[in-house]
């Protein structure tokens, strides 16, 4: 390799530039590198630039300019190579470098980036001094821009000193027009505002004669609502009291004809049944007397005993209700807990009422099933069953007074049938003139269908 003097290869490679690139030779550089691309086969180039191989000049410089850039600084083979291709394409700048005696005419970036990638002897200061002819052109173009801008921007100040010279003239004009105008408004306001005082008096005036005139009225209108609400108040209890008295004396009356009906009814059906049980012989004596024949045996107290009932026999139930005018009286949930306790209280109902229903259609016998309806937050919804009357006891009365109070209200002498396991109420009733039985003896005879 060819010396220079002070130590450093001839050529230049050893040179170093101290300052970063200048941004119009860089670009130049890039440029140049991208060209070189065509006349580059694929294993000539770094590995980060094999990827832009294919793409176009343009293209090139846009997305790898970086890149290529860094290639040409750190790879001396890839920029030798680079070289070779700028010397192909530029033999005349390249020889002028190399000589040391660049075109004077030449653009100083070309030179420069040329001798970037070309590194004659000398190259930084060729750099150097591109970079700072770029900057010189820079700031001559910045200076000629500024002054330009400036003269627009005064052009523009005079222009707008007198749009706004202009602009306050007229609005100076309008402002005393303006001026004048409210002075107008205001007198007319003070006078509109005299005339609303003067009929406010007058309003005033107006609504306190309207009040006082209000005021006598209303309270004759209060003194005609009270004497109005006392005769109604008189004339209601009038009307109450007499409403009273009718129903006292048609309830009175109804209540013991239905009685006094019922009891006829009840003695009436009660002899024409002993009549057909009892089946008493005539008084006189009859032609068949006469005739020769034997008589059958007469039944004694032994056989009679051998026909009674057991205590317990739903038989005996079915004899009591095939009584005139029977009635019998269910305390429901006593029944209901006995034979089928396990079940939901609506689903008990239901299944009793439709076993009832059948029993009062069997026997023509009158039918009330009573339920303890204390502790209902509401009435429940049902639809009693053909031949029974459903009844539930009100809050506070249980359903066993409810029962006494049924069997109280019949006429003596009425054959009451009472189905409960509770003591009390089967004592109660008893008294009462009523024939108590078990629930389970209900029970049996329901279970029969």
């Amino acid at each position: 390799m060819v010396e220079t003097t002070g130590g450093e290869p001839a050529d230049g490679t050893a040179e170093v530039l101290d300052r970063p690139l200048p941004e119009g030779v860089r670009r130049r550089v890039v440029q140049i590198v991208s060209d070189g691309f065509g006349g580059l086969t694929l294993g000539d180039l770094p590995p980060q630039l094999r990827q832009y191989a294919r793409f176009a000049p343009n293209r090139r410089v846009k997305f790898a300019g970086n890149a290529m850039a860094a290639a040409l600084e750190t790879g001396a083979l890839f920029r030798q190579r680079i070289a070779e291709r700028l010397r192909e394409a530029q033999p005349e700048l390249a020889g002028a470098l190399d000589s040391g005696s660049p075109p004077p005419a030449a653009d100083p970036l070309d030179v420069a980036a040329a001798a970037y990638v070309l590194r004659p002897p000398g190259w930084v200061k060729l750099v150097t001094a591109a970079g700072e002819e770029a900057q010189r052109a820079d700031a001559e173009r910045a200076d000629e821009e500024s002054r330009a801008e400036l003269e627009r921007l005064r052009g523009e100040l005079a222009a707008a000193r007198d749009r706004t010279r202009a602009e306050t003239e007229r609005l100076r004009g309008e402002l005393d027009s303006v001026r004048k105008e409210a002075e107008s408004l205001q007198r007319k306001l003070r006078a509109a505002l005299s005339d609303v005082k003067r009929g406010e008096a007058a309003l005033r005036k107006v609504q306190g004669e309207i009040e006082a005139v209000r005021a006598e009225g209303q309270a004759q209108m209060s003194a005609a609502e009270g004497e109005n609400r006392r005769l109604k108040a008189r004339l209601g209890e009038a009307e109450a009291a007499l409403e009273a008295a009718r129903r006292a004396a048609r309830e009175g009356r109804s209540v013991e004809d239905m009685r006094v009906r019922l009891l006829l009814d009840t003695v009436l059906e009660a002899a024409q049944g002993l009549r057909r049980e009892l089946a008493l012989p005539p008084v006189s004596m009859r032609p068949a007397q006469t005739v020769d024949a034997v008589e059958p045996g007469r039944m004694t107290p032994k056989d009679i005993a051998a026909r009674a009932l057991s205590e317990h026999d739903p038989a005996i139930l079915d004899q009591l209700l095939a009584l005139p005018q029977a009635h019998l009286v269910v305390d429901g949930y006593n029944v209901t807990k006995t034979g089928y306790p396990q079940m939901p209280l609506e689903k008990q109902r239901l299944r009793l009422l439709g076993q009832l229903s059948q029993l009062a259609a069997q026997t023509g016998a009158e039918v009330t099933c009573v339920f303890d309806g204390a502790e209902l937050a509401a009435p429940v919804l049902l639809a009693p069953p053909r031949g029974v009357r459903v009844l539930f006891s009100k809050p506070g009365v249980t359903a066993d007074e409810l029962i006494r109070q049924l069997v109280r209200a019949e006429p003596p002498g009425r054959p009451v049938i009472v189905a409960s396991t509770d003591r009390e109420v089967a004592d109660g009733t008893a008294k009462a003139g009523a024939r108590p039985v078990a629930s389970a003896m209900l029970l049996k005879r329901l279970s029969r269908g």
